[in-house]
């Protein structure tokens, strides 16, 4: 078995699947992607890398399914401070990445955490990710305090 593709980082871009996008547009009703190409955006409003979504200001209904670098954790941040400042409530569509510290004290803070079941196939892809996703919900009103970092630690 070829194991390459769960170590490659030769992508950090995951197409939001169409299909999952309609199920949760049906119950949420996104007015703007955040973190878009042109050739992919899920919204008619969008912010595309050159309009840096993390520059702008999220509000409405907010999608986003940021790159899966080193700078998810500032998404994932923004998220959080666009509800918890009224604006906007964020859905994200991320790695669940358990062991981050961005997920401890961003995603434990969020209203909902959905785990996904399964390994979701990205864009064109012939088989699902290598990683485990999860969506992720911010409602303004509805989010926890940042918990301190806590828990065991080997380093």
């Amino acid at each position: 078995m070829d194991n390459r593709v769960h170590f490659s980082s030769a992508t950090d871009r995951w197409e939001t699947p169409w299909l999952l996008f309609r199920q949760l547009d049906a119950q949420f009703h996104f007015t703007l992607d955040v973190c878009a190409l042109p050739e992919n955006a899920k919204c008619q409003r969008f912010y595309s890398p050159q309009d840096d979504g993390l520059a702008q200001r999220w509000k409405g209904v907010c999608w986003c399914n940021p790159p899966y670098g080193r700078n998810i954790g500032r998404w994932v941040e923004k998220a959080y401070e666009s509800a918890l400042a009224g604006d906007a409530t964020v859905v994200c569509l991320i790695p669940a990445r358990t062991d981050t510290s961005w997920w401890h004290r961003y995603v434990m803070a969020a209203s909902e955490v959905w785990l996904v079941s399964g390994r979701i196939r990205f864009g064109n892809a012939k088989s699902g990710a290598p990683f485990p996703s999860a969506i992720v919900i911010f409602r303004p009103g509805q989010l926890g305090d940042i918990p301190a970092l806590r828990g065991f630690s080997q380093n």
